[in-house]
């Protein structure tokens, strides 16, 4: 089992920059997956990206490439997510998950842990 904590969340203008952070409860094993996902009321919950736990690789969806920067940090079991020049539709609640496997995937019912959420709000 491995309990995940978002924080970070908050409210940003358009064009500003959040910080959010995944806390793991324990080391991720080197198989491990660790991803973000982001949901709007009524919409379906949405990869945004992900990386492998031992080799650092990341991967990003269309909309977030060149903005977003995933990293983490082996030591404190925590994985970020650097998000620049956020628009409002980058507005959501941000959830943390995790998977067991050596692929990034991006559906988010191959995730089998997940943490709470952090609200992000992008005003214009």
């Amino acid at each position: 089992q491995v309990q995940l904590v978002e924080s970070g969340g908050g409210l940003v203008q358009a064009g500003g920059s959040l910080t959010l952070s995944c806390a793991a409860s324990r080391r991720p094993g080197s198989i491990f997956v660790m991803g973000w996902f982001r949901q709007v009321p009524g919409k379906a919950r949405e990869f945004v990206g992900g990386v492998l736990w031992n080799k650092g690789d990341t991967t990003y969806i269309d909309s977030v490439k060149g903005r977003f920067s995933i990293s983490r940090d082996t030591s404190t079991n925590i994985m970020e997510l650097r998000m620049n020049s956020l628009k409002p539709a980058d507005t959501a609640v941000y959830f943390c998950a995790a998977r067991l496997g050596t692929a990034i995937l991006t559906s988010p019912t191959d995730y089998n842990y997940w943490g709470r959420g952090t609200q992000v709000t992008v005003s214009s």
